[in-house]
């Protein structure tokens, strides 16, 4: 695997989990960093450690105290009402889900990350991450029924 679609992967695992693009991009750079430092070979990546690594990170980004308020020039016109229905649809349904869930659909179906390389980062069995799997499939396709169906 090369640098950049490692990159890749831990910048979408960081943005699906802190829904922010500068956070994110510093976590990701940070996770890297941290990676480099450790390892000090920058040709091997080790996505698990880069999971394990990037989760903690975000942890920290989360107990991390926010005091910013919205600026006065905020423009709320930015807000996703402006994205095409499907799209709606789907955030919808993923926000249903448990952060958990979310997480393994994530790693599972939008990096395509092997199962022994989410079962390591999660720290879960195969028989367990399966099961966890199907249910957030399962969930996340009832969920999405229902949001096109009430359209």
């Amino acid at each position: 695997m090369d640098l950049e679609e490692a990159y890749d992967k831990i910048y979408r695992y960081v943005y699906f989990r802190m829904k922010n693009q500068a956070i994110a991009e510093d976590i990701t750079q940070e996770t890297f960093l941290r990676f480099i430092g450790k390892k000090g070979n920058i040709h091997v990546y080790d996505m698990r450690y880069l999971y394990t690594i990037a989760r903690n990170l975000c942890i920290d980004e989360y107990r991390r105290p926010k005091a910013e308020a919205l600026p006065e020039d905020y423009d709320s016109s930015m807000q996703t009402s402006d994205l095409p229905e499907e799209r709606m649809a789907v955030r919808d349904a993923l926000a249903k889900l448990s952060p958990e869930d979310q997480e393994i659909l994530l790693l599972r179906h939008v990096n395509n990350e092997p199962v022994g390389t989410v079962c390591k980062a999660l720290g879960i069995s195969r028989f367990a991450l399966y099961r966890r799997l199907k249910s957030a499939e399962d969930s996340f396709r009832s969920s999405l029924e229902v949001e096109t169906d009430e359209k």
